[in-house]
């Protein structure tokens, strides 16, 4: 793996940053710090086009609209598809440069819509790859129930061939972004007599159809990210299974691949922790860090540890860029992302001492808008979603040391 960019990778790099200096809306650059509270929560350009107030559908539109001048709004896309079809390196340059800037990132349909491509029809592909790519339909993931987490090949949620369509009953548990999406991609059980990783059908899901309602699910600080989704006698066409019906397993599959290879938040962590040193520094700040000094060694701990963050990312991107496919070295970077994040919060909770009893992030004591304190509650589901942790070590200790299953 190189460290140094090559001169093409020079040239792109600066290309990208020259673009975000010229293009990215003031809405973004003056909001950054109160939007992203908390890393993992971004901004997002196709959720403030449809659902932000006045400034925030402008602020999208002209992001959005830059953005397909370059064919950015999907950068990791086929060109033939309307993307940019950029490299796997040039993907993590593109990405690493936004979140230094703290611009929204790029990309609407990350994980369906390259599995669209890889599994889908060409009335698939023709339907729902443009519209997604214009922000036009926005996905949630149905895979989990309450039954099925981690264990997701013992789903339930069925959907039984009635003619032309199928009818799905149902239901699915931390659904993200639900209240926000208007359409569902999921696994559905289509035959309860196969072995659990068989029987199971990958079918898209308008949400404007009758029978499918969501209800919010709140975190433990008031966050409402994630839902439950009920599926009632609900009829989709035959047309909107995606590859061979009880064979779904393996799409679902290919789409985690893309959502495990992704390049970490490593950049907005060292982000969070420079505006955490330089605020320690200030001398307005020195009555709202009595611990600051008691906690310079775990600071210094957290940057190496971002750097380890943003290497395991590196090490990702250089593996596709060689064709390669990352599993365990994808699932070594999840587990230290998430976990990272974690501790990070706890570090910041610990500098502001008694001051991190407080909550609101508008409580003029509240040193950095709070952000550590929320940062402490909303960073607690990080090594659960995406695949808990636990399963995380179990595929680096499989498929990565080579142990044998316990």
């Amino acid at each position: 793996m190189e460290w140094d960019d090559s001169t093409e990778q020079a040239a792109f790099r600066a290309d990208v940053r020259t673009f975000i200096a010229e293009r990215l809306p003031a809405f973004y650059k003056q909001g950054r710090q109160r939007t992203l509270r908390w890393v993992g929560l971004e901004n997002n350009w196709a959720q403030d086009w449809v659902h932000g107030d006045d400034a925030a559908k402008l602020a999208a539109r002209e992001w959005a609209a830059a953005l397909g001048e370059r064919g950015w709004v999907a950068p990791h896309w086929p060109k033939q598809y309307g993307g940019a079809g950029l490299t796997a390196m040039e993907q993590f340059i593109f990405n690493a440069e936004l979140a230094v800037a703290g611009a929204p990132p790029a990309g609407t349909g990350g994980l369906v819509g390259p599995t669209l491509m890889i599994h889908g029809s060409d009335e698939q592909k023709e339907r729902f790859l443009g519209p997604t790519l214009r922000g036009e339909i926005m996905w949630a993931q149905g895979f989990s129930e309450p039954g099925a987490g981690s264990d997701l090949a013992s789903l339930q949620c069925r959907a039984v061939r009635d003619g032309d369509e199928y009818v799905i009953n149902g239901q699915k548990l931390w659904t993200s972004a639900a209240h926000k999406s208007n359409y569902i991609f999921g696994l559905f059980r289509t035959d309860p007599e196969a072995p659990k990783h068989r029987g199971i059908s990958f079918l898209l899901i308008d949400q404007t159809t009758p029978g499918v309602s969501v209800r919010p699910i709140y975190s433990m600080g008031w966050e409402h990210a994630t839902n439950e989704t009920f599926y009632e006698d609900v009829r989709i066409p035959v047309g909107n299974l995606v590859g061979e019906e009880n064979r779904g397993w393996y799409v679902g599959m290919t789409l985690l691949d893309f959502e495990r290879s992704g390049v970490g938040s490593a950049v907005q962590m060292r982000d969070q922790l420079d505006q955490l040193i330089s605020f320690v520094r200030s001398p307005e700040a020195v009555a709202n860090t009595p611990a600051a000094g008691l906690a310079r060694d775990a600071m210094a701990e957290r940057y190496i540890e971002s750097e380890v963050l943003f290497n395991l990312g590196a090490r990702v991107a250089s593996m596709q860029a060689q064709g390669l496919v990352p599993n365990y070295e994808a699932s070594m970077g999840k587990i230290c992302g998430s976990e990272l994040a974690q501790r990070i919060a706890r570090t910041g909770m610990k500098v502001f001492g008694l001051y991190s009893n407080l909550w609101d992030m508008d409580e003029p004591l509240a040193p950095m808008d709070a952000r550590f304190t929320q940062n402490y509650c909303h960073t607690v589901v990080q090594t659960v979603f995406g695949g808990a942790n636990e399963i995380q070590r179990n595929i680096i200790a499989t498929r990565g040391l080579g142990l044998p299953r316990g």
